[in-house]
């Protein structure tokens, strides 16, 4: 077992029960959307909520390369526009948001190109995050911002196969944080 990987903090079981939460009240709220992945970290999610949603989808990609954590990322937005979002539904799968930063400024990007609403899903939210102003589907609730390894979550671009999500056991790590299930 690589050394960099400690506790585990959501079993693959608890990873597949998150990503089918969210994806019962994106059920419950779309009848079409536009699916748009952020790639590479939200390529695992998107894969696993995708097949759980029972409309009909397109799918895109966005990226913006970042340190995870970093709340002032200024790497550029490689977005090609493949599918047309102006007046659709539309919804950016990541697997996480830790800090905020970088999902706050593609939910930016994104809405210039005036869609009729703009959501995000993730696997889980971390307490510290900045404020992101559209609606947010996720699993779980963390109660600390501890770096967290796999499930698309990268350490040294690297772990975002592992099927579960486990702290990072490097110095000046402290404790697991709990998973909770947010409210309905």
């Amino acid at each position: 077992m690589n050394q960099v990987i400690g506790e585990t903090v959501l079993s693959a079981d608890q990873v597949r029960d998150g990503i089918g939460r969210v994806a019962e009240r994106i059920n419950r709220d779309f009848s079409s959307a536009v699916v748009i992945t952020v790639v590479p970290g939200g390529i695992l999610a998107t894969a696993d909520l995708v097949r759980r949603l029972t409309f009909d989808i397109e799918m895109d990609y966005i990226s913006c390369p970042h340190t995870p954590g970093e709340r002032n990322n200024t790497s550029p937005i490689v977005y090609h526009h493949n599918i047309p979002i102006t007046g659709r539904d539309v919804i950016v799968v990541d697997d996480a948001i830790e800090s905020g930063g970088t999902m706050k400024r593609l939910v930016a990007h994104l809405q210039a190109y005036r869609p009729a609403s703009l959501s995000v899903a993730t696997l889980f939210v971390k307490p510290g995050r900045v404020d992101i102003p559209v609606r947010q589907y996720y699993g779980y609730e963390m109660d600390s911002d501890d770096m967290l390894v796999g499930f698309g979550l990268p350490w040294q671009d690297r772990l975002r196969n592992l099927p579960y999500v486990a702290r990072l056991n490097a110095d000046g790590v402290s404790a697991a944080p709990s998973p909770k299930v947010p409210h309905s």
